[in-house]
């Protein structure tokens, strides 16, 4: 099983496969735009910017499910992220990533790394790490800043 087999929605709730990122290392994210951890927006788009031409790529998935830290329309949400952190990696549609309303994608992620107690999202900025095969490699807490996963990332885009 990979992400490959799953479908998601952009910000124009336009249904965009996962099969496109095949052969990429991607780092998968639910954020928020007024959380603690929004900062972290800005070490996302310095990630981006030093691996894309490698293959890289950031998939961004807006949540409001912990303390409403994220109430913007979709467009709002890109709007904020490229005026406030200059992003330029894809940013989807929101979704939940908890509970019965939580998007396959999610579910596939959290079935494949568990977190510390249980297997759902404890908050905003929990980072899944993807081979270029699709595969779940390592799910990272909100407290891990991007910056940190510098080494996985390049190991991961020098592998054959």
């Amino acid at each position: 099983m990979s992400i490959y087999q799953f479908s998601v929605q952009d910000s124009q709730q336009q249904e965009i496969s996962l099969a496109q990122y095949q052969g990429k290392v991607l780092l998968i994210v639910n954020t928020a735009t007024g959380c603690g951890f929004t900062p972290q927006y800005s070490e996302l788009e310095a990630l981006y910017q030093e691996f894309h031409e490698q293959g890289f790529d950031i998939l961004d998935f807006p949540c409001n499910q912990f303390g409403h830290q994220a109430p913007e329309s979709n467009e709002e949400i890109q709007t904020f992220c490229q005026l406030h952190y200059q992003t330029s990696f894809t940013t989807f549609a929101k979704i939940e990533v908890n509970g019965p309303k939580a998007i396959p994608l999610y579910q596939y992620l959290k079935q494949a790394q568990g977190g510390l107690l249980s297997k759902d999202i404890k908050w905003n900025f929990t980072k899944f790490l993807i081979n270029k095969k699709g595969q779940v490699v390592k799910r990272y807490a909100p407290t891990t800043k991007p910056s940190q996963l510098r080494d996985a990332i390049s190991k991961l885009l020098n592998e054959k």
